[in-house]
């Protein structure tokens, strides 16, 4: 068992999915208090120990279906360079750790980690065969990240967050299934769930959500509340940085068909780095600007 395949079956690379734990104290202009970021650090590093935990059961569960897979068959536990043994230590182990590590730093965030190990669950063994559900709970986990890194630094999570990251992750979710349905449609059946999809479908549905999501961000932009909170008219210029990262994500789903996984596509593509690394400034300088420079 050589750390390179254990490395493989935890999958690192898609923690990148749970720095929306650290959006909670971001937007409560919070981040940047050393005794807030430790906790928001520590909590990332045991929530996604507990979302590796998950990546390890789905890999135990999809494993027969995995070597049917073009590129999934080389997975550790699909290809046999760790068995179902070994696999299942792992998990333990990483869901032991990350449990132990939240219970040590919130109690909610400890409900938060076992909730979305138990909705992933389910979805390994059933729901991720149901058409619609299945991108659903994609969005809850994300939700359930949000509230993990509201509750590990003490900040309230708004509304808005809410419906964002929900509208977010079914955008991605869809684009994932785009992705697959793509394999699928050249001879190959790897998803159950793929039945209750078409390239009409998932196209409209991905269209319809960015319309909202672009909609809901401008309404959050002008909403009173939150200029008012923030201290600015001027949020709404961030919104450029959105309405391209959207169309950019959009154009790489459905004209370059890259996005059967979206933490690579954004791995990957400088494009939406760029977009993203702006969003993120244009609001840092909105949110502490007043701190660091007045």
């Amino acid at each position: 068992m050589a750390p390179k395949h254990i490395l493989a079956l935890i999958r690192p690379e898609h923690w990148v999915k749970n720095l929306f734990l650290f959006i909670p104290a971001f937007f409560g202009s919070r981040l940047f208090e050393a005794a807030i970021l430790k906790q928001t650090l520590l909590g990332f590093f045991a929530f996604s120990a507990v979302a590796s935990a998950v990546y390890v059961l789905n890999d135990l569960v999809d494993g027969p279906h995995d070597r049917n897979h073009p590129d999934k068959k080389r997975r550790p536990i699909a290809s046999g360079a760790i068995n179902t043994r070994q696999g299942i230590a792992i998990l333990v182990f990483l869901l032991a750790g990350g449990t132990a590590l939240a219970s040590y730093l919130n109690h909610d965030l400890l409900v938060f980690s076992l909730l979305y190990f138990i909705v992933n669950v389910f979805y390994s063994f059933s729901l991720k065969h149901i058409a619609i559900i299945d991108i659903s709970l994609i969005g809850i986990g994300f939700l359930l990240r949000v509230f993990a890194g509201g509750a590990v630094a003490n900040v309230e999570v708004s509304q808005w967050l809410i419906v964002l990251t929900f509208l977010l992750a079914l955008i991605l979710g869809l684009a994932k299934r785009r992705g697959e349905y793509l394999v699928e449609t050249k001879g190959h059946t790897f998803r159950k769930a793929l039945e209750g999809y078409n390239l009409p479908f998932l196209d409209v549905s991905m269209v319809v959500c960015s319309t909202v999501a672009i909609v809901a961000y401008l309404m959050y932009c002008f909403s009173p509340e939150v200029t008012e909170r923030i201290g600015s008219n001027r949020i709404f210029f961030t919104a450029f940085f959105v309405i391209v990262g959207i169309l950019r994500y959009l154009q790489l789903t459905m004209v370059y068909n890259k996005t059967e996984s979206p933490t690579r596509a954004l791995l990957r593509d400088g494009f939406l780095q760029i977009v993203l690394l702006g969003w993120i400034g244009s609001f840092a300088w909105l949110l502490y600007w007043k701190k660091w420079f007045l």
